[in-house]
């Protein structure tokens, strides 16, 4: 049985959020609780979790520091933020902490249906470690390299996000780290570096 972990403070987006869940069906048991570090590690310890589902809210940093903490406890966790459209520090830091991705309160419904149901089925995080620098700080992770193979295909951003089943803007930051580790200015700079550093066939 899956176990999902809804942390949200608004009792009504969670409940949403459960009833977009339920509707997945295979069994899973759903749980819920607030923001705070302290009740979302506390719940994410007394049992196994297969995907948290943490809130955040513009102009407050409850959401992100208990992001922070949870993966610093546990780097497997599966962790999707959610939050709102236009909060573009939250979508940043989602990735830059190591979430799976962030999904939008605004999302339709078969958008949160299809994003929910791959991050259960195919639990693969973003791993970063900004206070630990690689050997080598070129290397793509997974998440960038898949950027650069969807560029290298013709495909938007949008076209990216949703063959990933992550928002436009996570593409746009993840490209943006990836343009960074690559050293170069734009999507042909990156696929023809991508091509001719055997990144890409």
């Amino acid at each position: 049985m899956r176990s999902v972990l809804i942390c949200e403070d608004d009792p009504e987006v969670r409940d949403r959020l459960a009833t977009v869940l339920a509707t997945l069906g295979g069994g899973s048991r759903i749980n819920g609780c607030g923001t705070a570090s302290s009740e979302v590690l506390a719940h994410y310890n007394a049992r196994t979790v297969d995907l948290v589902l943490l809130g955040t809210h513009p102009g407050q940093r409850a959401g992100l520091i208990t992001l922070r903490a949870l993966l610093t406890a546990h780097p497997d966790a599966n962790v999707l933020m959610f939050g709102a459209p236009d909060d573009t520090h939250a979508i940043a830091a989602t990735v830059a902490l190591g979430a799976r991705g962030y999904l939008r309160w605004d999302a339709a419904r078969p958008s949160l249906v299809a994003t929910l149901a791959h991050a259960l089925t195919a639990p693969t995080t973003l791993r970063t470690a900004p206070a630990t620098p690689t050997k080598d700080p070129s290397r793509l992770s997974e998440r960038e390299h898949q950027v650069l193979l969807g560029m290298s295909e013709g495909k938007s951003n949008a076209e990216i996000g949703r063959a990933l089943f992550l928002t436009e803007d996570t593409i746009k930051t993840h490209a943006r780290r990836m343009f960074r580790k690559l050293r170069v200015g734009d999507r042909a700079e990156a696929v023809a570096h991508g091509f001719r550093h055997s990144l890409l066939t």
